[in-house]
């Protein structure tokens, strides 16, 4: 499970706005320009269940499976390959059928299924993006003492 520290901003009737820092995990991932963050910014502002009643000030810990993005990273880069490479066969087995060059009927019925797959994950994205299981989720609320900072009185 991924997790990360934020801070509630604004709360409604089911769901809170939390704002978190990118930490370093971010700057490994390849899609970390499209998932809401702006360029040069390191805050995200994360939109979630409020299922702890939190308020806004709050600190608290949110989380995202890990088996959700395993699908999700293979959605958007294995997919579109394999079907590259099928579509890649397929135009090889058909050209001498079709009384074509191979190379090309291979390299025309390749990139149509690559543009295809990126159809189809694109259709995908409205069924994915309303399930629960993709969208990050309440933790726990921290308590003011696990701040981690030393406190005088």
């Amino acid at each position: 499970m991924i997790t990360e520290n934020g801070i509630v901003t604004q709360t409604k009737l089911s769901t809170a706005l939390i704002k978190t820092i990118r930490s370093g995990a971010c700057e490994g991932c390849s899609s970390r320009e499209s998932c809401g963050t702006s360029h040069d910014s390191k805050e995200m502002i994360v939109t979630v269940k409020n299922t702890l009643g939190v308020e806004v000030g709050d600190q608290v810990v949110i989380g995202l499976e890990t088996k959700p993005m395993l699908f999700l990273t293979f959605l958007l880069y294995v997919f579109p390959i394999l079907l590259l490479i099928a579509g890649a066969i397929i135009g090889d087995s058909l050209a001498p059928i079709l009384k074509m060059n191979k190379s090309f009927c291979a390299m025309i019925l390749g990139f149509s299924f690559f543009g295809l797959a990126f159809l189809i994950i694109r259709m995908k994205q409205t069924i994915l993006t309303q399930k629960d299981e993709f969208k990050p989720f309440l933790i726990r609320k921290k308590r003011r003492d696990d701040s981690g900072s030393c406190q005088v009185s």
